[in-house]
């Protein structure tokens, strides 16, 4: 009986992998279910934005993207984007090669804090500055005094976004350098090399498509956020207003065309992250097929 009972999950295990399948209707209902969500929630709102903006013909669409305002919160969004996504490019490698190469107190603290920005709101985010640097905050006075200005300003902008989006690079690279390992560093460091000349021949070449996938979501975060800008900028056209913000202006105010004119670059920002989100994880998914090959 013992033998019997021991031979009936050797039974089961031995079965045909067609005979683990789901049904044919479940995959088909799945899909259906996929696709169905893709389009009335991704294609269907970005088609739209595309359509109305067009919507009284090209030359009133390029008239609206030419007007000092939406200029001026184009400019400001290419700012923002210049300047906080090199400094979190740097921050995230820092972090990561900290974390996955080092052994300190406070490691996980810090693993923590990187999350941080993922679970508060944009607008507390926003709020917290407006705490610190506001007319009424912790260095408020001291800020008047030197006559230097961050909330309603350029630096309180920049600093917001630098805010929401420093997660994104090193959250990219932690579990990236966490799986290579540091057995050909290493091995380099063994061999004579410098630290700079193992970081660069060695670890870069490794976490490159990381490195590029985390710095292209920052940078898409970067020129689309909203709340924390929102609550820092004050609104001033021409001086504060970036483009999300320059879209919600214009709508406010019923000019539609603009609206969706300046919202159409925000969505055809979407999708060229979308097309390249997508080849960078297929050139990721090459990168380490071929590596596992050798």
């Amino acid at each position: 009986m013992n033998a019997i009972a021991l031979a009936k999950p050797t039974a089961k295990l031995d079965a045909s992998p067609e005979a683990l399948l789901d049904p044919p209707w479940v995959r088909w209902l799945l899909i259906l279910i996929s696709v169905s969500f893709i389009f009335l929630f991704l294609c269907l709102p970005l088609a739209s934005v595309m359509v109305e903006a067009f919507a009284k013909g090209v030359d009133a669409y390029l008239s609206t993207l030419a007007i000092p305002d939406a200029q001026s919160a184009i400019g400001l969004t290419l700012l923002t984007a210049f300047a906080t996504v090199p400094l979190n490019t740097i921050f995230g490698v820092a972090a990561a090669w900290c974390i996955t190469r080092f052994e300190f107190p406070g490691k996980s603290f810090l693993t923590t804090l990187i999350d941080l920005p993922f679970s508060v709101s944009p607008v507390i985010s926003g709020l917290i500055f407006v705490l610190l640097f506001g007319a009424q905050g912790w260095f408020g006075g001291w800020l008047a005094e030197h006559d230097i200005k961050i909330i309603f300003a350029v630096p309180g902008i920049i600093l917001a976004t630098l805010f929401i989006t420093f997660p994104f690079v090193a959250r990219e690279l932690i579990p990236l350098m966490q799986e290579m390992g540091s057995e050909e560093e290493e091995a380099a460091l063994s061999l004579g090399a410098s630290g700079w000349r193992t970081f660069f021949l060695i670890t870069v070449p490794n976490i490159k498509w990381g490195l590029l996938y985390g710095v292209l979501l920052c940078n898409a975060r970067a020129m689309g956020e909203f709340g924390a800008v929102s609550v820092v900028s004050g609104h001033i056209r021409g001086l504060t207003n970036t483009l999300p913000l320059h879209v919600e202006v214009s709508y406010n105010e019923y000019d539609f065309v603009a609206a969706f004119a300046s919202a159409s670059i925000l969505a055809g920002l979407a999708i060229v992250t979308l097309v390249l989100k997508s080849f960078l994880e297929w050139k990721q998914h090459n990168d380490r097929q071929l590596s596992d090959v050798l």
